[in-house]
């Protein structure tokens, strides 16, 4: 028998703040990545924001390396998690109603190694 276990913290896309206020309410300890800054969201254990629009710094900068936007924006929520600086969450609801927010959500997970070793897609 083959056992697999995949660790990662799953994201969650959702498309409209309507679809995440019922995603944020079924389910375990949620934090939210937005694609541009939000209020507070009840329910969140935790939330970052990004513009989807590639990297502000060029290659190798000292704050980013170059990483893009989302992926950042991931790293915060990640560290937060792991510092206590927020309750433990066990998924990540991603609000991206584009297709640039999207994409720029699933290039993080394919391309960057950091995030791609603590969040994978969950749909």
């Amino acid at each position: 028998m083959t056992w697999s276990l995949d660790a990662r913290i799953p994201i969650v896309t959702v498309a409209d703040p309507a679809a995440l206020a019922v995603a944020l309410a079924a389910g375990k300890p949620a934090a939210v990545l937005a694609a541009t800054p939000h209020p507070d969201l009840p329910g969140a254990i935790a939330s970052a924001s990004f513009e989807p629009s590639g990297p502000a710094h060029p290659a190798a900068c000292a704050c980013c390396a170059g990483r893009s936007a989302a992926a950042a924006a991931l790293d915060r929520l990640f560290q937060a998690r792991v510092r206590g600086q927020c309750g433990w969450f066990e998924r990540v609801l991603a609000l991206a109603g584009t297709d640039a927010a999207r994409a720029e959500i699933a290039a993080a997970l394919r391309e960057d190694a950091v995030t791609a070793a603590r969040f994978r897609a969950a749909n």
